[in-house]
């Protein structure tokens, strides 16, 4: 099998061709505070059961506590939730420690004003080079009508709730 060394720089660049949601992933710390970090490596993975992926950078302060207290929940983030994006995508542990939260039913912290919401308990963890590919199983989904943030090419920019929907194959 031949190797092809691929450089780092052109291979973010590549990716950042692709456009993606931007979520935000919280958990709680041992001492019960917020914890959480900014992703666009997000997706479905299953119906049944219903499984998303997160995929955490090994380094990330956030990391270990998902996988510690085995629960978690996404924010998809709604069109104007830009700056909550940013708060969440810096380093340093006092990043998130002015932002509103409320604590769940099932014990997740969850931020105000988010598209979509996604409450998980971990099933799997795996290895993916400097990162973590963590599988969770949905438990409790909370929605609302409004566009979206997308990331593309290093920007975040509004994505409107469609016109028309698109109807369902």
């Amino acid at each position: 099998m031949t190797t092809t060394v691929i450089d780092t720089a052109e291979f973010r660049k590549a990716m950042a061709e692709f456009p993606s949601g931007v979520t935000v992933v919280t958990a709680l710390d041992e001492q019960g505070g917020l914890v959480g970090f900014t992703a666009s490596a997000f997706s479905s993975l299953s119906l049944d059961p219903p499984l998303v992926l997160v995929c955490p950078a090994l380094t990330s302060a956030t990391y270990p506590h998902l996988v510690r207290g085995g629960r978690f929940a996404i924010h998809i983030l709604a069109s104007d939730q830009k700056d909550l994006a940013m708060a969440f995508a810096s380093k340093g542990m006092d990043k998130v420690a002015a932002l509103e939260w409320t604590l769940s039913d099932l014990g997740n912290p969850l931020l105000k004003g988010a598209s979509c919401v996604l409450e998980c308990s971990l099933w799997r963890e795996y290895e993916g080079g400097d990162h973590a590919i963590l599988v969770g199983e949905v438990l409790r989904i909370d929605r609302c009508e409004s566009g979206v943030l997308l990331y593309h090419r290093w920007q975040m920019s509004n994505h409107a709730v469609p016109e028309v929907e698109i109807a369902s194959a």
